[in-house]
């Protein structure tokens, strides 16, 4: 395991670690923004995608590290412009809304989307939804960890999938 990501606290309630500890030191988190551009360097990646809210956080590094933009995926209702839509179910099993600029891709776009942990794959695949609908493609997901369970097995297989930490390091 890479020394930066002890800096995560796992001793919370709940299901979910708490990755602002690892945010908060500078060198940590530049560490961890190098990691998860490392794959992405080939000059394939035209934008990043990232997901509210600390992928917001994660995406707007990897996107300056990449020399590429950013477009956010918000929470449903924070757009004051019309938008792509995708409803879904997340982790802890609430009906939620992701949304996109309707024009915030041009077609043909290769997308590499950014967000900070992924326990079912439910919000990310909202996010490739709404990349697909605006004609992106997605060339990849990087996260600091994507859960292994039968929900992210279909991500895994069809998608370059670059996660720093994997749960089994728990």
């Amino acid at each position: 395991m890479k020394r930066y990501l002890m800096k995560i606290d796992t001793h919370t309630t709940g299901n979910r670690n708490d990755v602002t500890p690892l945010f908060a030191d500078r060198e940590a988190f530049a560490q961890l923004v190098a990691d998860l551009a490392m794959p992405f360097r080939d000059g394939t990646i035209d934008v990043v995608v990232a997901i509210d809210a600390l992928g917001f956080i994660l995406g707007t590094a990897v996107a300056e590290s990449l020399g590429v933009g950013l477009v956010p995926v918000r929470k449903g209702g924070k757009l004051p412009v019309a938008t792509e839509r995708v409803e879904f179910v997340d982790y802890s099993g609430r009906r939620k809304a992701l949304e996109m600029r309707h024009d915030a891709l041009l077609p043909g776009m290769n997308v590499l989307i950014v967000d900070e942990w992924i326990e079912t794959g439910a919000q990310v695949q909202a996010a490739i939804t709404l990349v697909t609908r605006l004609a992106g493609t997605v060339g990849g997901i990087a996260t600091i960890c994507m859960d292994r369970n039968g929900h992210t097995q279909t991500l895994r297989e069809t998608y370059r999938i670059h996660s720093v930490w994997e749960d089994q390091a728990l």
